[in-house]
C-alpha cells in the first residue's frame, strides 16, 4: 500500500533520472489530496475601511496534522507559491495542525486555477472550485468594487459548501494571520 502511494506521488517520464533529483508529486495525486483535504475558500471579513464594510478574501487551503507535514511541503514545492502555517490547536488532537495556503490573487489566477482547470477535481468539490475561480476572475477584473459585483460574489459564495445565504450584518468573522513556517 505504501509503495503504491509513493509510486502514485511521483511523476516522471524519465526512468533514468538522477537519484538526487527532487521528485515532483503526480498532478493526479494532488487532485486526490485536494478532493479529500482541500478547500477553495471565499470569506467576508468585517472591515470598516473598505467600501461595503467587508473585505473579500479568496484562498486555496490544504490542512494536515504534523505527521503529514511532508505532504503539504510537497504540494507547496510543486506549486512554488503560498505558505505553510502552523495552527496551535485547542481541541482534543495530540498534534499541531498545518495549513498550506495560497492567498495571492495573482498566484491563484496564474498557478492554482489553471492547474485545477487542467487536472479536474473528481468530487463535489469541483463545483466549489468553479465558483471560486469565477469569484477570483471577478476580483481580478475589479468587479468586487461595485455594489452589483459585491452582491454577485456574495450570492456565488453562498452556493459553495456552506449552502446558505450569508448574512454579513450578523457575521462576526475575524481573520488572524498565523506565522508562516515557510
Amino acid at each position: 500500500m505504501v509503495q503504491l502511494f509513493l509510486m502514485n506521488m511521483v511523476s516522471s517520464n524519465n526512468p533514468s533520472r538522477a537519484d538526487n533529483q527532487q521528485e515532483r508529486p503526480n498532478p493526479w495525486w494532488i487532485v486526490g489530496f485536494v478532493d479529500g483535504e482541500g478547500c477553495f475558500s471565499i470569506s467576508f471579513v468585517k472591515n470598516k475601511t473598505v467600501k461595503f464594510g467587508y473585505q473579500i478574501f479568496t484562498e486555496f487551503v490544504l490542512t494536515q496534522g504534523e505527521k503529514s507535514l511532508g505532504a503539504l511541503e510537497s504540494v507547496a514545492d510543486y506549486f512554488a507559491c503560498g505558505n505553510i502555517y502552523r495552527n496551535n490547536r485547542h481541541d482534543n488532537h495530540k498534534e499541531p495542525l498545518y495549513r498550506y495556503c495560497v492567498r495571492s490573487r495573482t498566484d491563484l489566477q496564474t498557478i492554482i486555477i489553471p492547474f485545477f482547470c487542467k487536472y479536474q477535481l473528481q468530487t463535489a468539490k469541483r463545483f466549489d472550485f468553479e465558483v471560486f475561480a469565477e469569484v477570483v476572475a471577478m476580483m481580478c477584473e475589479g468587479k468586487h468594487l461595485s455594489e452589483d459585483g459585491f452582491m454577485k460574489i456574495k450570492e456565488l459564495a453562498a452556493q459553495t459548501n456552506r449552502k446558505k445565504i450569508r448574512d454579513l450584518e450578523s457575521s462576526e468573522t475575524t481573520r488572524r494571520t498565523p506565522d508562516s513556517i515557510r
